[in-house]
């Protein structure tokens, strides 16, 4: 995987959190958590029970935290997917708009004035 022609996984670019094998290996159980929240049962049965929930799932301490916290960065540079995370930003009440905001360290208005301006 490491000679992937084009892929240099030295870049930094800070702020980014790079989704490779390794992140996808780090968050199998986070990301398999959030994909059985596809159906409502599990969102209710999650928010009935976190810790239940993250303890049947095999989360690590880190994000186990990262939930705990409605941290969706930290989530993500546990190994969470961005894909799979959108069901934790509405269990947890946020809107694209906020995670977006989040990962360009704008608050959510500013993040919607950024988006207006480049339409």
């Amino acid at each position: 995987m490491h000679d992937m022609p084009g892929y240099d996984y030295h870049i930094d670019i800070p702020g980014t959190t790079i989704f490779d094998g390794k992140m996808a290996m780090k968050g199998y159980a986070l990301n398999k958590m959030c994909y059985d929240f596809n159906k409502a049962e599990n969102r209710e049965g999650f928010k009935a029970d976190e810790e239940g929930w993250m303890e049947k799932y095999g989360l690590n301490e880190g994000q186990k935290q990262a939930i705990r916290d409605r941290n969706v960065l930290g989530l993500i540079s546990e190994g969470g997917n961005i894909y799979y995370l959108a069901k934790f930003a509405g269990i947890f009440g946020l809107s694209v708009q906020d995670v977006g905001g989040l990962q360009t360290g704008k608050s959510t208005d500013e993040f919607k004035e950024y988006l207006a301006s480049q339409a």
